[in-house]
């Protein structure tokens, strides 16, 4: 694949940010929509998933990359910020291919590659889930994480303090956010979405207990002026965080007892436990429920 990056009139794609606009690239086929946070940080969406963009003195600094077929155009339309430039960092907040589609396009060329140890292991093998009809490739050496730690992480970036934590097996084993205090916009990767229900990976080590204590994590950071980025959908604030915990909380503990009773995951999904939260959520509530409860198996079944 060409990740070389594509021309963007710099003149013409700051007049669209300022107006809150989509850009289209150069050879794209649709937009990356860019909304400007304040502080040398932008929200970049349309490359498969939310993704944050710092700029200042030496380039750009993402957290999370997109899509691997997205990533021309969003290195693209990164480059074309005041102050942006060649990403020289890199934050995964887990191992999905929607967060590391990047990696192939700035690995190589000395970026450095921020995660969880264990986001990088993932990445090392390929991944074959129960669920799916696919197998993930593992990435290239060069492709991989080459900065990573297991409990917390700080570091600056564009003249920003830039602070990263561990969430212990939420929704997957890897899971870190990426909080810019000075900004107050926190990113939370895939433990919450604003649009749809998120993906209780077991397979890599979540579990729907463990996103609730993720969230809980989050909410320690938080106050009421936070802007929270989640893997995809519109920002969040603290509210609908805490909204968020309530909910899932009271589905983790429904579905307990539902396993206790000796119940399967067809079982769990036809007890329509999502129902008094279905405006709020879109997507497959019926999938997001049997990964929930699957996700439940080895921390409550007795060993045999």
């Amino acid at each position: 694949m060409d990740y070389r990056i594509p021309h963007v009139d710099r003149r013409g794609f700051m007049r669209a940010v300022l107006g809150g606009v989509a850009v289209r690239a150069a050879g794209q086929s649709a937009p990356v929509a860019v909304r400007p946070l304040g502080g040398g940080l932008f929200l970049l969406t349309g490359a498969g998933a939310n993704v944050v963009v710092g700029t200042g003195e030496g380039g750009v600094a993402m957290v999370d990359g997109g899509t691997a077929e997205r990533s021309r155009a969003l290195l693209a339309a990164a480059a074309a910020l005041p102050g942006g430039g060649p990403v020289h960092t890199l934050f995964n907040t887990h191992w999905h291919p929607d967060q590391t589609g990047a990696n192939r396009a700035v690995g190589p060329s000395g970026a450095r590659i921020v995660a969880h140890e264990n986001t990088r292991l993932w990445l090392t093998t390929d991944v074959a889930r129960p669920w799916e009809d696919r197998t993930f490739p593992a990435l290239p050496e060069d492709a991989l994480p080459n900065d990573t730690f297991y409990e917390t992480y700080r570091t600056r970036v564009g003249g920003q303090r830039v602070e990263c934590g561990y969430m212990l097996q939420a929704h997957t084993d890897g899971d870190i956010y990426v909080f810019f205090p000075e900004e107050n916009v926190l990113v939370a990767g895939g433990v919450v979405s604003s649009d749809d229900w998120p993906l209780v990976d077991w397979w890599t080590g979540g579990w729907i207990n463990g996103m609730v204590d993720g969230i809980r994590t989050l909410l320690d950071l938080c106050d009421d002026d936070t802007r929270i980025v989640p893997a995809s959908g519109p920002l969040m604030a603290r509210a609908d965080l805490e909204a968020q915990l309530a909910m899932y909380g009271e589905i983790s503990q429904r579905l307990r007892a539902i396993m206790y009773s000796g119940l399967s995951p067809a079982d769990a999904v036809a007890e329509r436990l999502t129902e008094t939260y279905a405006a709020r959520l879109g997507g497959d509530a019926d999938f997001f429920i049997r990964r929930a409860f699957e996700s439940m198996w080895g921390h409550f079944t007795p060993d045999a």
